[in-house]
């Protein structure tokens, strides 16, 4: 419950910031991770992800919070928009995979997975620690090209643009790669 009402004082007292701590251009830092799918635990490879096409990755701060759920239900319900520009999602916390695999089904319902942090150490690496609150990750979305750079980045505590902006950095990606 603290950490809840910490979030939601977060959210008020902390200014949002329009760009993310990696820069667009550079390269996003590889990472494996326990994660969850409608409920069922199973290991994700970025790399792996990449292969297949590009990834939006985005980080929230704890399952279950309001700002959290809503911004999972908006991605789930945009998931078929993502497979139509070749793209998968995975969401990124703090929290323990026990609590993920509750939050995939319940609020992603199933739509895409979402990856357990507890050591932190995918979060320092993309930046993406809330400052006033470190062991706690940012709202901020990357969208991550099959090479690995990062196309787009958006940081916001307001969860209600990133699925929004994220589309639109796929979309204007997908016209200037040109034709396939």
């Amino acid at each position: 419950m603290r950490s809840a009402i910490a979030l939601v004082l977060i959210h008020f007292l902390c200014p949002s910031q329009a760009i993310a701590a990696l820069d667009v251009g550079e390269t996003a830092p590889d990472f494996t991770a326990n994660a969850a799918l409608a409920g069922k635990t199973f290991s994700f490879s970025l790399k792996e992800s990449l292969a297949k096409g590009p990834v939006v990755l985005y980080f929230f701060p704890a399952a279950f919070t309001e700002g959290c759920s809503i911004e999972a239900q908006q991605f789930a319900q945009a998931v078929p928009q993502f497979e139509a520009l070749g793209a998968s999602i995975i969401g990124v916390s703090g929290d323990d995979i026990s609590t993920l695999n509750r939050f995939s089904v319940q609020v992603c319902h199933g739509k895409f997975p979402v990856a357990e942090d507890s050591t932190k150490l995918i979060i320092k690496s993309y930046d993406a620690a809330m400052k006033a609150m470190p062991d706690f990750a940012t709202r901020v979305s990357y969208v991550i090209a099959p090479n690995g750079t990062i196309l787009y980045s958006y940081l916001s505590l307001n969860p209600n643009r990133h699925v929004e902006n994220t589309l639109t950095a796929l979309r204007d990606w997908a016209r200037t790669k040109g034709p396939r």
